[in-house]
């Protein structure tokens, strides 16, 4: 009885949010490059935080949730989501899960990276754990992207705090490559979102960010790479920058910094910096009625990806 209430349970979820049963694979299909042996004591941690959903820390095997749009509504469109948490932890929840609902509700097939956070205990090079297993996840959706009906020149990435770090360490590092890929695929992505993102690691940064992912010590070198503002060139792609003038966490400057890169290089950008917010507000902020998200359709439809 009580397995035929959780199927129940289960197909009334499904129904009522319109989308697929969730599939979770793997992010790489055989050993993890560069990784060392996960210590017994490692182990994933997972804590539900009331009206913020998962958090997740000491991930050691990284994993893409597959989140696909009700049939007939999906236009090709994909997206890679990471969660941020200042690389100490993932918010898998309103920065995860609850996007990629959002983003189905627009057609887009979304793919929720659950990348492993900077650790000498499981990483030969913790610095680039979290780019390493970024890349893979934009090199298997594009490789794969017939199995998912994905237009492979339609494949972005979002990212909020750190992982708009992450999203945009892709969007400007994606040539220097930290995987295998024998059949040479692109890894830059079509597009980037950014919602108040950790940019710079030398002006008005997040130090928890980056101690986090280079290290208290870390070297000149290491956080003018970092600084993904001035990695940016012609052949960024196209971005969208979602922040707020009272961030006390990440400051604002880290967005401004990043649209100047973009307007200095002509890249196609559009940001949108609210009065009030804070920090970690996720889909809503709740002290304005503006959907920054429909703002983000109509930047998309401006621009051919939807």
């Amino acid at each position: 009885m009580m397995k035929y209430l959780n199927v129940l349970f289960m197909a009334i979820l499904v129904s009522a949010s319109g989308l697929k049963a969730q599939e979770v694979v793997n992010l790489y299909r055989g050993a993890i490059p560069g990784a060392k042996p996960t210590p017994e004591d490692y182990k994933e941690v997972t804590v539900m935080r009331e009206g913020r959903g998962a958090g997740v820390s000491k991930v050691s095997i990284p994993t893409l949730s597959i989140y696909q749009p009700e049939k007939g509504k999906a236009n090709g469109t994909a997206v890679i989501i990471c969660p941020g948490g200042g690389y100490s932890g993932l918010a898998m929840g309103h920065e995860g899960d609850d996007v990629a609902k959002r983003f189905n509700e627009a057609g887009v097939t979304a793919f929720v990276l659950k990348y492993r956070l900077p650790s000498d205990a499981i990483m030969v090079d913790k610095a680039f754990g979290p780019l390493q297993d970024a890349q893979e996840a934009i090199y298997r959706v594009r490789k794969d992207a017939a199995k998912w009906n994905l237009d492979p020149a339609r494949i972005g990435v979002i990212g909020f705090s750190a992982g708009g770090h992450l999203a945009s360490s892709l969007a400007v590092h994606y040539g220097d490559v930290k995987i295998e890929n024998k059949e040479g695929l692109s890894l830059r992505p079509d597009f980037a979102i950014l919602i108040y993102p950790v940019i710079s690691f030398t002006e008005s940064a997040h130090t928890g960010s980056v101690k986090n992912l280079v290290g208290a010590d870390a070297t000149e070198a290491q956080k003018l790479y970092f600084s993904n503002d001035k990695a940016v060139n012609a052949q960024t792609p196209p971005c969208f920058l979602v922040h707020a003038n009272d961030d006390g966490t990440v400051p604002v400057q880290n967005s401004l910094f990043f649209n100047l890169a973009l307007v200095k290089a002509k890249v196609k950008g559009e940001m949108h910096i609210y009065q009030a917010g804070g920090h970690g507000f996720g889909l809503k902020n709740k002290t304005t009625t503006e959907d920054w998200f429909k703002s983000l359709e109509s930047w998309m439809k401006q621009n051919s990806f939807l």
